[in-house]
């Protein structure tokens, strides 16, 4: 995968200053005898973050998907002010050159699963499993290349994520969560402040009904086979319960889960809702807060640009879903990944992993990060490219703590499939007067 090229040696003397150094070498430099001396006890006193020879290249082959139509143009053409990314990493890094290849996501298994039969496995891969990988001892520990200051700025949800009894195995590339936008301009008209704790939410969709005489909807509810199972988590994760108990186990019939979604259930019984839980798909919530006929709704990172695409004028600021008082509010998180794979015959391995770690570095370097994330449409993994977005959108600093208590639905559990349809069937029982217990408890009782 990486190959070291060396430049040319004109003379012995000159190989035995660069052996004193640490400069690296491999089978495929001249084999000049002082080459193969032992560190000297100089080169043991130099700083670890000494630089490497300029001479010596290390090449990283790296696959990255295609998220849309300029991505290609961002990576390989002109979309990064009148450059790319490779050619500006490869000014700022000429120890490094990047095989770099763009590939559509529907093709981009085959291609990882063909190189790595091969013996060629990339050296970086974006993709967003890791599982496989990692079990079959294929992967590099983040730690291995992660430069502690990159490491601490991910947002911890997305990394444990990646882990495996306590090893990091890859890395968020981007990311996509939901948050509450409210519409700024009918909270100014009714006077009262955006909701944080279900009680300030009920407070808040009371004075939003009684203003509008049931003209505009406090808030949206989508308990439909769309996506019930995300009404689902806003609720019980607001109220500390959730799908999985602290030790991965089902739990969908807990106390704080009954009590959570009964909550729910007596805002549509207060007519603070929409009108149909049960049909009304996020889309149709989207639509009504886009024509200002919704006060308040849960959507993706997306939707400021859906609701311009359907032509709204909302001034909307997004902020963390309530949550019951003295919980946590979270959200839903997705991401992508980036994957290192391992090169066992890789000659000098500090080598490699010290460029993979230039890589990541350059690539959440905030000024380049976040605009390539803002162009595909997705949020920053990292803590400092929020800070950096926030600087010129100051609304867009919540979501540090929407990101940073993500949860993430058990997708990994080969029952959740057949879960998430039973939750959505119990909402809707629930919805028509059945007791909510013993909805949730027939879900319960077909995974005991």
């Amino acid at each position: 995968m990486r190959k070291l090229m060396a430049g040319i040696i004109a003379a012995s003397m000159i190989a035995t200053m660069f052996t004193s150094y640490g400069y690296s070498s491999d089978k495929n430099i001249i084999p000049i005898e002082p080459i193969l001396m032992k560190k000297s006890a100089l080169e043991s006193m130099l700083p670890k973050d000494a630089k490497k020879n300029t001479d010596t290249v290390t090449e990283l082959d790296v696959i990255i998907c295609e998220y849309g139509e300029n991505t290609k143009d961002w990576f390989l053409g002109s979309g990064m002010k009148g450059s790319n990314f490779v050619t500006k990493f490869e000014e700022e890094n000429p120890n490094i050159k990047l095989n770099l290849e763009v590939v559509p996501w529907s093709d981009v298994y085959d291609e990882a699963d063909k190189r790595i039969r091969n013996g060629n496995a990339p050296d970086i891969l974006n993709i967003d499993t890791y599982n496989e990988y990692a079990e079959e001892g294929l992967l590099l520990p983040v730690k291995d290349y992660c430069p502690t200051k990159l490491y601490n700025d991910f947002f911890s949800p997305f990394l444990d994520q990646s882990s495996i009894d306590g090893t990091v195995w890859a890395l968020p590339d981007l990311a996509s969560s939901r948050a509450l936008y409210c519409n700024a301009d009918i909270f100014k008209e009714v006077g009262i402040d955006f909701p944080t704790t279900w009680t300030e939410l009920e407070d808040a969709c009371k004075e939003i009904k009684k203003y509008y005489s049931g003209k505009i909807y406090p808030w949206g509810i989508d308990m439909t086979t769309d996506e019930g199972q995300a009404a689902f988590s806003y609720y019980t994760w607001g109220n500390g319960g959730g799908f999985v108990d602290n030790k991965g186990n089902w739990e969908i019939n807990s106390s704080e889960n009954v009590e959570a979604l009964e909550f729910a259930l007596g805002l549509v019984e207060k007519g603070y809702t929409n009108p149909k839980p049960a049909t009304q798909t996020r889309y149709d919530l989207q639509d009504m807060f886009s024509e200002g006929k919704l006060a308040m709704v849960i959507g993706p990172n997306q939707l400021p640009a859906y609701v311009e695409k359907k032509g709204g004028n909302i001034n909307m600021v997004p902020v963390a879903i309530p949550a019951a008082k003295g919980k946590t509010s979270s959200s839903i998180g997705v991401m992508d990944r980036i994957l290192v794979f391992k090169n066992d015959g890789a000659s000098d391995q500090d080598a490699r992993n010290e460029a993979i770690g230039q890589f990541m570095t350059f690539f959440f370097e905030p000024e380049n990060y976040t605009a390539w994330v803002e162009m595909e449409g997705f949020l920053p993994v990292v803590k400092s490219g929020v800070k950096y977005m926030a600087k010129y959108d100051t609304s867009f600093g919540a979501w540090l703590d929407i990101l940073d208590n993500c949860k993430f639905y058990p997708t990994e559990k080969t029952e959740w499939a057949q879960v998430k349809k039973d939750i959505i069937a119990a909402e809707q029982n629930a919805l028509a007067g059945n007791d909510v217990k013993k909805e949730l408890d027939k879900v319960q009782k077909k995974l005991d």
